[in-house]
């Protein structure tokens, strides 16, 4: 083996501990190991009801060999590392690990202290377990949701019901895939006639003959992309034993039907059941990531491969000799490493601490969830487009991650609305504490310090802004708050850049090999010219920056990705994804031939 080759190893075995904060073979490297197995294979042909089995066989699969899942979902970096690495297999597997571990055994462990609940039919997948909040009238107004549970005194008993069409609760997954079913139901308790918040009560929902007694399931049209069995679930007067209501440390219900609660508001005790949302957002950005690796790696691999036309050339160059290639798949990767920076910062917030659930995590988890998702879908489609049509075949795999990294977008919180909460509490002061203004510093403007300077210059312009627009008068509240919710939304986006800057200077700053260091700085540097470029006509209004500087900014993006282009290969092998779980013809060297392979699972 050649030196150069010892050497390209090593930088690359060296971006990967960075990348993943050093614990690869420890935290990543196991689900690599389990995800090469034949049943996490690609499959082409199958019908949706063959997709959606093959689903739950799959989460089968991967519970086998977790030690102890009770201490694995309470994990949070397992948790998310686990995501990181579904999201690249199957984008409906990885919504129902999201479900089972994290909203439904997360949840039950937190709400129920005493273990009053035998968990191992869940922990050993006897039964999935699935979450039902959503009803078709209340999405992000959940709090307002109208299933009720009514305690009845004389049994000690609750009766849970769906009043009108608009209550009943939509997209779980209750179908029949998968068999036997539990599910957390979201639904406001009234004790004595008082409505004392909504609480989830653990509900068997079917086992192998159907849905249970009272319980109606009705199948949603497909989802394209997805084989999830989402259905739409109401319930006719079910009778609940007295252990169904899951109050936590928070709130107790006497036999005689005395209620008590820590926290008097009935949002508060909501909330307070459902924080494992904050660890799905966390879940839900790594899964996005993942596919956003996969597609990276594959279209950087391709481009190498595939030939077209050059001036003075008679036998053609690859597509990545093309500036225009490069600096498109060159951002995205900046991106990529930048939104994994995040995570990690992120993830390590809401890890150990005594309250992860504190107003500064949910800013943070809140915006980074936005960011990271959005980042992830926007590297997906140009990677789609830079491989043309064989990017839009499934066994390519990269269209087929779309919908996937679409549903992250949407689920736990819709980006646009948890960013607007984040936003009116970043306003407020509750999470968000403004960073200080960055002394004048002169210098070119590729200079690391000078462009985390410039980010937060422009964070600071954005709150500023939007202050200024909610000071101002309003035909009422929804009025000034409308002229403040755009800017105010730009807020929360350029913290959450600012914040991956940050995060990726101090990973890049524990590298010791001055090389790698420096070729991470590189890669610093085009992530953050592309972010500032947008903003450079309020940077240069400023006095922040000159106009020969604006000018220079596009030609400076083409300096850092030429000197970055040998180094495309080495950026995406980082990612540490196995051939095994790529799976992607355009992704290998005889990528030709692999479409005349009577063995392609492609082939009928």
């Amino acid at each position: 083996m050649g030196t150069a080759v010892m050497a390209g190893r090593a930088r690359v075995s060296l971006l990967t501990e960075v990348l993943f904060d050093g614990r690869f073979d420890d935290l990543h490297r196991p689900w690599t190991e389990k995800l090469r197995r034949d049943i996490f294979r690609y499959r082409d042909g199958l019908s949706l009801s063959e997709r959606s089995a093959l689903a739950y066989e799959r989460l089968r699969a991967v519970n086998e060999g977790i030690e102890s899942v009770e201490e694995f979902v309470t994990a949070t970096d397992r948790l998310v590392s686990l995501h990181e690495w579904l999201g690249m297999v199957d984008g409906s597997l990885t919504t129902l690990a999201t479900i089972h571990y994290n909203l439904f055994l997360g949840s039950l462990l937190r709400l129920d202290p005493r273990r009053a609940v035998d968990l191992a039919p869940f922990t050993r997948l006897w039964r999935f377990g699935t979450v039902l909040i959503t009803e078709l009238g209340y999405g992000n107004n959940a709090a307002e949701l109208e299933t009720t549970a009514v305690h009845q005194p004389e049994a000690d008993t609750f009766v849970l019901h769906t009043p009108s069409a608009g209550a009943q609760k939509f997209m779980p997954n209750t179908g029949a895939a998968g068999g036997r079913k539990s599910g957390l139901v979201a639904a406001r308790l009234i004790v004595r006639g008082q409505d004392c918040g909504v609480f989830l009560f653990l509900v068997p929902l079917r086992d192998e003959r159907g849905p249970l007694p009272g319980i109606r399931i009705r199948p949603l049209s497909e989802t394209p992309g997805s084989s999830v069995d989402h259905a739409i679930t109401s319930f006719d007067h079910v009778v609940l034993e007295r252990t169904a209501l899951l109050a936590g440390d928070h709130a107790d219900l006497t036999a005689e039907g005395a209620f008590r609660s820590a926290i008097g508001s009935r949002r508060g005790r909501f909330l307070r059941s459902i924080q494992r949302v904050t660890t799905g957002k966390l879940c839900l950005a790594a899964a996005a990531l993942s596919g956003a690796r996969a597609a990276l790696t594959i279209a950087v691999r391709y481009a190498h491969r595939r030939h077209t036309f050059a001036p003075a050339s008679r036998t053609g160059v690859p597509l990545f000799a093309y500036r225009c290639n490069q600096t498109r798949l060159l951002g995205a990767a900046a991106h990529a490493y930048a939104a994994t920076f995040l995570l990690r910062e992120a993830t390590r917030h809401c890890t150990g601490r005594d309250d992860p659930e504190s107003a500064e995590a949910e800013v943070l988890v809140a915006a980074a969830k936005g960011w990271i998702t959005w980042q992830a879908r926007d590297i997906a489609i140009e990677c789609r487009e830079r491989c043309g049509a064989q990017g839009l075949l499934s066994a390519n795999r990269i269209v087929d991650l779309l919908t996937p990294i679409e549903s992250t977008i949407t689920a736990e919180g819709d980006n646009l609305v948890i960013w607007t909460k984040a936003a009116a509490d970043m306003l407020t002061g509750r999470g968000y504490s403004p960073p200080p203004a960055p002394a004048a510093r002169s210098g070119p403007p590729t200079d690391r310090a000078r462009l985390l300077d410039l980010l937060v210059r422009h964070e600071l312009s954005c709150l500023q802004q939007a202050r200024n627009r909610l000071g101002r008068a309003g035909d009422g509240a929804l009025d000034r708050w409308n002229q403040a919710v755009n800017p105010a939304l730009d807020l929360v986006d350029a913290y959450a850049t600012r914040r991956a800057a940050e995060a990726f200077l101090t990973a890049v700053d524990r590298v010791a090999d001055d090389a790698t260091r420096g070729l991470l700085e590189q890669v610093f540097r085009l992530f953050a010219l592309q972010r500032l470029a947008p903003h450079a006509g309020p940077l240069l209004a400023d006095g922040h920056l000159t106009a020969d500087t604006v000018r220079d900014l596009a030609p400076a993006v083409d300096r850092v990705a030429a000197a970055l282009a040998p180094h495309a290969p080495a950026l995406v092998e980082a990612f540490a994804i196995p051939d095994d779980i790529l799976q992607a013809p355009i992704a290998t060297d005889g990528y030709a031939a692999a479409y005349d392979d009577p063995a392609g699972p492609w082939q009928p």
